[in-house]
């Protein structure tokens, strides 16, 4: 079963608060027949497009494939937190690939902000960004971690923008009586997701991409020489080209053994509530995004209209369940008892990509195809930064390309075969965790 198919309606934005408040583009057409270009894009999501269009602004042909509408994927669907840094915190990163390189992978997340900001204000795309991103915990033991990392954020990378927030300071932002304290970071902040795809494809055609919607790619034909030529094919034509940049993330399907075994697809899900109006000071505050310290994470905002944007629970299948609303109201409820009585809107799941190490996944898998994806829930900046590395990899300037490169991301236990059912085994183990406390 391919996930393009296994959820949704063909070439249909899924029914999200997001798809509700977007105005989608008039559809591209389809592939039909035969195509050349200098670079072939497999997916328009964040990461496609921001090649797509850094290509094509510097004098690229671009051809790209998605086989539904642009932002249709996780794009369409987060949680549209633009988080600092990589997933990973420094700590973790320090110690997985050393002080330097873990300063580097810092500059270039924050670097990822900056790209995403920019093609904002230069390409007015109307999202709705807002700054803002607090990080919640449960207990002492993690709100005293939070003091500790803001410091060393302070200390050793000279970010300044995180403020720890003990218990009384956390309750005045969200008053949930879960949660034991925090930290905000001023220096990100959320926007809407799928407006900003959509921006992105706007901008994207207009610099000369040419965008096929509803296509579908079935078949890779590629080179095993340096300046061999790729062909990618669809059930209507093909595209030949030069360059070949993978871009589907979760949705890559099997069009690559080596991505599949190191980048997994899991299945999150959002929900929107009934405007609270008034009773929105019982979850904010202030417009900030707020994402707390469960292995299983929740995530939480307001809409622009009072709506509690609650995201959680994961699965590792194919399918999604049959009561989306029902599986992630039992988190949203542990948070905010006193919404109890509030009708749910909107309910809808979407596919990410992880890998082991949660950090992204950039390889060279050929001389001429490249691919990134794997972002872990990080994808906002990451994905908009990788299209700009992509591009410019493919421009022959890959220095940021060959560090990212150069993350160590290994396959998972059991390859493409095993990977969901020993994840599974892990989330069990850890779900527990998170319910004892421990």
């Amino acid at each position: 079963m391919n996930l393009l198919h296994a959820n949704d309606r063909r070439g249909v934005y899924p029914d999200s608060w997001y798809a509700a408040t977007a105005v989608p583009l008039p559809p591209f057409p389809a592939l039909k027949g035969a195509l050349r270009a200098d670079v072939v894009v497999v997916g328009g999501g964040y990461t496609g497009l921001s090649a797509a269009l850094h290509l094509a602004e510097r004098g690229f042909d671009v051809v790209l494939l998605e086989a539904h509408r642009v932002g249709w994927g996780a794009s369409g669907r987060n949680g549209g937190q633009l988080g600092s840094g990589q997933r990973q915190d420094q700590f973790k990163l320090e110690k997985l690939v050393g002080p330097a390189a873990a300063q580097q992978l810092w500059q270039l997340g924050e670097e990822a902000k900056v790209v995403t900001h920019d093609l904002i204000d230069r390409h007015k795309i109307d999202c709705g960004y807002r700054p803002g991103l607090a990080w919640a915990g449960f207990t002492s033991r993690e709100t005293d971690w939070m003091a500790r990392y803001a410091d060393h954020l302070d200390r050793a990378y000279g970010y300044r923008e995180v403020t720890a927030l003990g218990r009384a300071e956390f309750a005045a932002l969200c008053p949930s009586q879960a949660y034991h304290g925090g930290m905000l970071d001023r220096g990100a902040g959320h926007l809407h997701p799928l407006r900003y795809a959509i921006g992105l494809a706007r901008a994207a055609a207009a610099a000369g991409v040419r965008i096929c919607e509803r296509s579908e790619v079935h078949r890779i034909d590629r080179g095993n020489r340096a300046g061999a030529k790729v062909r990618v094919a669809t059930d209507a034509g093909h595209v030949d080209a030069d360059h070949l940049i993978l871009a589907a993330n979760g949705y890559l399907g099997g069009l690559d053994r080596k991505v599949a075994a190191r980048v997994m697809p899991i299945n999150n899900f959002i929900v929107a509530t009934a405007p609270l109006g008034a009773r929105a000071a019982e979850v904010l505050t202030r417009d900030v995004a707020v994402c707390d310290t469960r292995f299983v994470i929740n995530y939480f905002r307001l809409s622009e209209d009072k709506r509690l944007l609650f995201g959680g629970g994961e699965t590792y299948g194919y399918r999604f369940p049959t009561d989306i609303a029902a599986l992630v109201r039992k988190p949203m409820l542990e948070i905010f008892p006193g919404l109890r009585d509030v009708a749910i809107d909107y309910a809808w799941g979407g596919t990410l990509a992880i890998t082991p190490h949660r950090v992204p996944y950039f390889a060279r898998l050929a001389p001429n195809v490249l691919t990134a994806s794997g972002y872990s829930g990080h994808g906002i900046g990451t994905a908009t930064h990788a299209g700009l590395v992509l591009a410019e990899a493919v421009a022959g300037q890959a220095a940021r390309f060959d560090a990212l490169a150069a993350l160590p991301v290994p396959p998972f236990p059991g390859g493409a075969a095993l990977r969901a059912p020993v994840l599974a085994l892990a989330m069990t183990w850890f779900s527990l965790r998170d319910r004892l406390g421990i």
